[in-house]
């Protein structure tokens, strides 16, 4: 599409109804150029949503209160507690800026949330199927612990025959989400929208290819489940998962639509 990008995801929901909703928020106020740029006005969103606490998907919050005069933001109880990743010259601060913390517009999730009878967030997804090795380079909420990811949430959207899940990065492992997933909806996911936090595994080659094998094995248990991946999921990692599923896999770049 020829759009500027960040690392960092936003992705723009219309239900059917016409009912808008903005999941993530990127970086900072580059979704809100890219939407113009594409003819989406945000300041019409009724609601939006922050996966997690860190800042490639809520950095962009403070941009798009101004933005919006209007819609409630739903984010975890825990989004707000520190977050560190590693690097190579030590630990740097990957969460959300703290000041925004008492804005009266913020809704504070925890467990299940439902929204309406079509949108239910989710949070506390247990199970260790194929959780993503690049979480060893997170911590949090302080320095001397990982990560457990509590603050990590997803969304249902049940429209007809269509059961959709988005998930930002899929820290706790995408197969555990989808487990979790499909307990609450009691009924088949049709459509899943994720980053799969592929990136900086950590695994040699051939471990890494072992691991999307078997990550693409149990996706392919969802038959008829269709797969949009982008983000953390990487692009030479998204080849080789592509390999293994074919069609029920597809990669969305900056400024792509899909319709369902």
């Amino acid at each position: 599409m020829g759009l500027p990008v960040e690392h960092g995801l936003s992705l723009h929901i219309r239900l059917e109804d016409g009912r808008q909703v903005l999941f993530d928020m990127g970086q900072r106020g580059l979704f809100l150029e890219n939407a113009a740029r594409l003819g989406i006005d945000l300041a019409e969103v009724e609601l939006a949503i922050v996966s997690h606490g860190h800042y490639d998907h809520g950095g962009g919050l403070h941009a798009f209160l101004e933005e919006n005069p209007k819609a409630k933001v739903y984010v975890n109880s825990h989004a707000f507690e520190p977050h560190y990743s590693s690097r190579e010259d030590g630990l740097k601060y990957i969460g959300l800026d703290p000041a925004l913390k008492d804005c009266p517009r913020l809704v504070f999730c925890e467990g299940e949330t439902h929204i309406d009878h079509d949108l239910v967030l989710f949070s506390n997804v247990r199970g260790d199927r194929l959780n993503p090795p690049g979480n060893r380079l997170l911590f949090g909420p302080t320095k001397e612990v990982y990560d457990d990811f509590r603050h990590e949430q997803s969304l249902l959207i049940k429209e007809g025959d269509k059961a959709v899940l988005f998930a930002g990065c899929a820290h706790t492992g995408i197969v555990n989400i989808m487990r979790k997933a499909c307990q609450i909806m009691e009924c088949p996911l049709t459509h899943v929208f994720a980053g799969m936090h592929l990136v900086k595994s950590g695994l040699a080659e051939k471990g890494e290819e072992a691991f999307i094998h078997a990550l693409a094995d149990h996706l392919l248990e969802y038959e008829g489940c269709q797969y949009f991946t982008m983000h953390c999921t990487g692009l030479p990692q998204y080849e080789v998962l592509k390999g293994y599923m074919g069609a029920a896999v597809r990669y969305l770049s900056c400024g792509e639509e899909v319709e369902i």
